[in-house]
């Protein structure tokens, strides 16, 4: 079962996505180390319940919604960089009462979880990093100009079809906004239900949904990655956008174990991620 609740922070409130294994005697992990997920921009952590859930049935799982995203509060900062994400993620660690902790983060959250273990490393025993993207200097400042946009709504409602049309194309299309063949993801479209959520969640935050989005895109990963020095396990599905790059993700933690998986929108790819998520952790 995933609980749900809200944890205190300095400046708002936290939500949190939480599983914990239960035996006859109450609470039972083994021993293991609790697990953090940072999700992946935009939406929430509900974007993978399924793995918090299969996680959670042998250690303490916990998804925070990333501040400005799902149901947390906003940070201040009108342009917040990484830097800021990884602080406040490390407040809610000591509001949550978490000493040590193993890390995964996804796309934004991968950006988060590494800027975070340089900034706590004693706080970080194993580091997950699932996609993260590399991109030239063109590239980087046409995403910052074109992929996240700010949006205010009107008495029109079209910040309504925006929210969904973004969350659709970002299944059909890589980048969403280039609507050319050569554009088009092998993923195809999620069901409706998946479809609705993931809308939802970003509806729920669409004042701050790009603050994030932007704050990744800015990061400096090349100059920051090569200075982790956390056990580091770099995987990528092979579905994802951001897969050609993680050769070079790999190569810049020194030390990372890289691994590339099958198909994450998928039953099987679901099932993969989580199966090298435990075996990376309990190695």
């Amino acid at each position: 079962m995933i609980r749900r609740r809200f944890v205190d922070v300095p400046g708002g409130q936290v939500h949190v996505r939480e599983a914990t294994p239960l035996s006859d005697g109450g609470l039972s992990d083994a021993g293991r180390t609790p697990l953090v997920m940072l999700h992946a921009s935009p939406g929430s952590s509900k974007q993978f319940e399924d793995v918090v859930a299969a996680l959670g049935r042998d250690r303490r799982v916990l998804a925070p919604d990333t501040r400005g995203n799902g149901d947390s509060t906003p940070l201040p900062q009108d342009h917040p960089e990484i830097a800021d994400f990884a602080r406040a993620t490390l407040a809610f660690l000591d509001a949550a009462g978490l000493d040590r902790v193993d890390l995964y983060g996804s796309h934004t959250g991968a950006s988060i979880a590494a800027e975070l273990s340089l900034l706590a490393p004693g706080r970080v025993r194993r580091l997950i990093l699932d996609g993260m993207g590399l991109y030239p200097p063109e590239q980087r400042d046409e995403m910052l100009r074109t992929y996240a946009p700010a949006i205010v709504p009107d008495h029109q409602g079209t910040h309504l079809l925006w929210a969904f049309m973004f969350c659709r194309d970002q299944s059909v299309f890589w980048p969403w906004y280039a609507k050319g063949a050569e554009n088009r993801r092998p993923t195809g479209l999620p069901d409706p239900g998946t479809l609705h959520d993931l809308t939802v969640e970003v509806l729920k935050s669409i004042g701050t949904y790009h603050r994030s989005y932007r704050a990744a895109f800015r990061y400096p990963k090349r100059e920051r990655l090569p200075l982790v020095r956390v056990p580091t396990l770099a995987v990528t599905a092979d579905d994802d956008m951001l897969r050609p790059f993680l050769d070079e993700v790999a190569a810049l933690v020194p030390g990372a174990v890289r691994m590339a998986l099958p198909p994450g929108e998928t039953p099987e790819g679901r099932r993969a991620l989580v199966e090298a998520i435990a075996a990376f952790l309990d190695a």
